[in-house]
């Protein structure tokens, strides 16, 4: 490799066997920074990330994780102690739901390739730590990741992306050897994020371009002159050139979850705005009792298809009650929604027992474990009240304004 070489694959015999294309050097500056670009569920990069590191020697190994995917993935147990309360608090349960099904989607994978997801990752911090060589976790947090992809698409988006990704959960295909072949030598995660760009460039914006640009930020941020970093094979080519540059993140840009915009505020505010302002004025147009008529439609059209949700969700009887008599009062905020009051007192009526968490990922795989499972039947009576007030605001909302024009026309 010539000196003029900025970066470019190792030498494939510094790599003893391994692929030279999984292996960059890259020059920034006088520091040497060697790029390992990595199957996120492949033996070949748990033997190749070993080996760089050890022939290496660097000053710090950076890896691809932040500190809490670190800890769940060093731990095993850190899902079991999340305070399902906060969760909803925040009103972060789509994004924990969407968390779970790529987690067991990286886990079937691994189960059909024999090598559990993020082991690589792992055994780049069991490396340094023997060799007493410091480790920086350079991923951005993957709350923020998931929150920022979640706002960056649309509601119908939402849907499709929460369809698509379930769909890869539940179908098992059976899978040749030729096919493992192939997936052990592919990032399989940033395939499946690159895919999901192709539909949706803002999500691919937000996976893989914004974390390219926050892992080089990191990598350069990172102590020592000789470093080895260990990311996804996906990200290896949108990272070169930021290094090669020297070029920094806006991090405070790429860290933030952005507000929802005014216009979309205001559009969540309409609806209930519009449904009380028709219900006031058939009040004054058309009497009290046809006033009282058209609030009792409003109720109905809520509280029965949120409680045929919750049934089939096979909820908690104070879940479903919860859900049936809140619907018609958050349809008309968009502060909160009745699938977060259903699921709330599905979790104070029948929490989750711990083996719920320890199987969590193959229940997702088996649809007929979601009801089985309380937590999953958590997901399930959250997402199915849901869809039911939100039907019930179409066929509510259209009954109250088509007797508002009935009225006016007599």
């Amino acid at each position: 490799m010539s000196q003029d070489d900025s970066s470019a694959p190792i030498d494939a015999a510094r790599t003893e066997g391994a692929e030279e294309s999984d292996v960059h050097l890259v020059r920034a500056g006088d520091r040497e920074i060697w790029l390992v670009g990595t199957a996120h569920v492949s033996q070949r990069s748990v033997e190749l990330v070993r080996e760089v590191i050890e022939r290496e020697r660097p000053d710090v190994v950076c890896i691809e994780l932040d500190a809490g995917r670190y800890e769940a993935l060093s731990q095993e147990k850190r899902f079991a102690e999340q305070d399902l309360r906060e969760v909803m608090r925040k009103k972060q349960l789509a994004t924990l739901m969407l968390n779970l099904i790529l987690a067991s989607y990286q886990r079937r994978l691994g189960l059909k390739l024999g090598v559990a997801p993020g082991s690589e990752l792992l055994e780049a911090a069991k490396v340094a730590d023997r060799l007493e060589i410091p480790i920086a976790l350079c991923d951005r947090e993957v709350r923020v990741t998931l929150r920022r992809a979640w706002q960056s698409i649309s509601w119908w988006q939402r849907v499709r992306l929460l369809s698509e990704l379930l769909a890869s959960v539940i179908e098992s295909p059976d899978v040749s050897e030729e096919d493992l072949a192939r997936l052990r030598n592919q990032d399989v995660v940033s395939e499946v994020m690159n895919e999901l760009g192709r539909m949706m460039p803002d999500l691919k914006r937000v996976l893989i371009d914004e974390r390219d640009a926050y892992l080089a930020h990191k990598i350069l941020e990172a102590d020592g002159r000789r470093i080895v970093a260990v990311v996804g094979a996906g990200h290896v080519e949108g990272m070169k050139g930021r290094l090669e540059r020297g070029e920094k993140a806006d991090l405070a840009e790429i860290e933030s979850i952005p507000p929802d915009s005014v216009a979309w505020k205001l559009a969540g505010w309409s609806v209930p705005a519009s449904i009380v302002v028709a219900i006031a004025w058939i009040a004054l147009t058309q009497g009290p009792q046809a006033a009282g008529e058209n609030v009792a439609i409003w109720f109905l059209a809520h509280a029965v298809p949120t409680a045929l949700g919750g049934l089939i969700a096979l909820g908690h009887p104070m879940a479903i009650a919860a859900g049936a008599f809140s619907s018609p009062f958050t349809a008309l905020s968009p502060l909160i929604g009745a699938g977060h009051v259903a699921a709330f007192a599905q979790l104070w009526a029948s929490p989750p027992l711990v083996s719920d968490f320890a199987t969590v990922g193959d229940d997702l795989a088996v649809a007929r474990r979601w009801w089985q499972s309380r937590l999953m039947r958590i997901f399930l009576v959250f997402v199915l009240t849901t869809i039911g007030s939100s039907l019930g605001t179409w066929v509510g909302g259209l009954g109250v304004l088509r007797n508002l024009v009935e009225g006016a026309g007599r």
